[in-house]
């Protein structure tokens, strides 16, 4: 099996802000082309951060980083024409038209005038009967398509993607993890930032953890859903409980609520995850319940376990 091409290396990323503030601990990671990549954490977490920097936004601490072979700082041009970039915010130019904002950005990096290829990224991103009108009388989905639109006017190998479905209903969401997948097919390395466990579910390759700054774990997707697995059956009772009863002890059950709730955590993964026994247990200690609900665990949860193992 051959070994995959690096696209983006990182090595000792640091960034540290006056004051003291450490946005960035050393960091490390290889990103290889042609993969989807996630980059996982809360708000705050560092994502926007570790982006930026490679992007040659905010400038580092310590560290290198290299894009396709070309050092971040003294090959800054040949570096960043490999990157294309969507931040979270939609900057564009409210008066402006979908067809002459995305031809601006390539123009922007020295490319010339390119048409055809104006016209199929516009199509593939569902733009093209859009590309006369101006970007204020769009919806805010189609606002971040012609964001996509621009940052691949210039034919980067690498997009990064900051939130991309951040604020879009769910029928635009999906529609929009088609479109990356497409536009992995067409051979570029895309890196996301989510805090949704279900984007890197469906879309990434590999799955970066970040948190306060700190790259907890870098994994294949597989991998993290399985230690993501787990999820909770919260039970509302009609009668509140002092303490679990004796039946229910070693079943990882647990009261909630001022003992008006218990909560069963299970492993969805697991074949026998013990939600029957649980059931048929409540059923024949007569232990009523109004309602039942079911929750997966959410990344502040999963980060406070890491953060814990670590």
């Amino acid at each position: 099996m051959t070994e995959p091409k690096t696209a983006i290396a990182i090595q000792g990323l640091e960034k540290v802000y006056p004051g003291g503030f450490r946005a960035l601990q050393p960091i490390d990671l290889e990103i290889y082309q042609g993969e989807i990549f996630a980059l996982l954490g809360p708000n705050g977490a560092g994502k926007t951060t570790l982006i930026n920097a490679v992007c040659g936004i905010v400038n580092l601490s310590a560290g290198q980083i290299t894009v396709n072979g070309f050092d971040h700082c003294t090959q800054y041009r040949q570096a960043r024409s490999c990157i294309g970039l969507v931040p979270q915010e939609l900057t564009t130019d409210a008066f402006e038209t979908v067809w002459n904002t995305v031809s601006f950005s390539r123009g922007l990096f020295g490319k010339s005038a390119n048409p055809a290829l104006i016209e199929s990224i516009l199509k593939r991103l569902s733009l093209w009967d859009k590309k006369d009108n101006q970007i204020r009388m769009l919806s805010g989905g189609m606002k971040r398509r012609v964001m996509i639109a621009k940052a691949l006017s210039h034919e980067p190998q690498v997009l990064f993607l900051d939130e991309p479905t951040a604020g879009v209903d769910v029928e635009l969401r999906k529609s929009m993890w088609d479109q990356v997948h497409e536009l992995r097919e067409t051979g570029v390395t895309i890196i996301l930032t989510t805090h949704y466990i279900e984007e890197a579910e469906e879309m990434a390759d590999r799955v970066g953890v970040i948190h306060k700054g700190k790259l907890l774990l870098v994994e294949e997707k597989n991998k993290l859903m399985k230690q993501l697995g787990k999820k909770e059956m919260v039970f509302e009772l009609q009668h509140p409980l002092e303490t679990v009863p004796p039946e229910l002890c070693g079943k990882n059950i647990s009261l909630a609520a001022g003992g008006s709730q218990l909560v069963f955590t299970y492993d969805t993964l697991q074949e026998d995850n013990g939600v029957t026994d649980v059931l048929d247990c409540l059923k024949a200690h007569h232990i009523l319940y109004r309602d039942i609900s079911t929750r997966q665990s959410s990344l502040e949860e999963i980060f406070v376990d890491l953060v814990r193992a670590s």
